[in-house]
């Protein structure tokens, strides 16, 4: 069992991974400046919406592999938030609004026509890692969510400012994560430290954690290549 000076120790391991999460990615900075042109912004919504749609794969997995009935009643939401519980409901009907006020049809976001290989590779490898990892790991990775409120209202702002062509009721999904990140967060800082206790569970979560910052910048590697491509 961990101390609480190891606890507050694990605490900070976990919240230095902000230095590698990819609000510091040149291609994210270059959005925050308003630097993209319409076509790129395409391209980014479109690859991050093939993440949005494998989120609730990636929670069903944690669900699937956690055995304690008071951690999965609260994962729960996180698949609800994210489908909705019916039409016009949830994260990925929104980030499809996103699309939509960034000049994508919801069929072509749908049918991952845009979404390139190293961003295929990379979430189908973050979903793989939820089902197969201990899920206490799996829990930890998605810790990223400690650091997206900032990154939430930064973008809303940098958006509102810099892409005054993009429909207001578009960036819902920015909005929503206000809040609903947050409370992710404290759940999963919970679990984790409730859960992760010797000194090989701990390294395990921060390994996942930092995993999971580099899926999250590999997709953003893969999406500025596809767009210096051309493609």
């Amino acid at each position: 069992m961990a101390t609480a000076t190891e606890t507050d120790e694990f605490v900070a391991a976990l919240r230095a991974q902000s230095r590698r999460y990819h609000d510091r990615h040149p291609f994210h900075r270059a959005m925050n400046a308003g630097a993209l042109t319409r076509r790129q912004l395409q391209a980014w919504a479109a690859n991050r919406f093939y993440y949005q749609e494998n989120l609730p794969r990636k929670d069903a997995a944690i669900l699937a592999n956690c055995p304690h009935r008071e951690v999965r009643r609260r994962w729960i939401l996180r698949i609800v938030d994210q489908d909705g519980t019916a039409d016009g409901e949830g994260g990925i009907e929104a980030w499809l609004r996103l699309g939509e006020a960034l000049g994508l049809t919801r069929e072509e976001m749908g049918d991952d026509r845009h979404v390139v290989p190293g961003v295929r590779f990379a979430v189908d490898a973050y979903v793989t890692f939820a089902r197969t990892r201990p899920w206490t790991e799996a829990v930890a990775s998605s810790l990223t969510e400690l650091f997206a409120p900032d990154l939430m209202a930064e973008r809303l702002t940098a958006f509102e400012r810099h892409y005054p062509w993009i429909d207001r009721p578009g960036l819902a999904y920015f909005r929503s994560r206000l809040t609903q990140a947050p409370r992710d967060a404290e759940h999963a800082l919970e679990v984790v430290t409730a859960y992760c206790g010797s000194p090989a569970e701990r390294a395990g979560a921060l390994a996942a954690l930092s995993f999971k910052c580099d899926v999250l910048w590999s997709m953003l590697d893969a999406i500025e290549r596809s767009c210096a491509d051309g493609r």
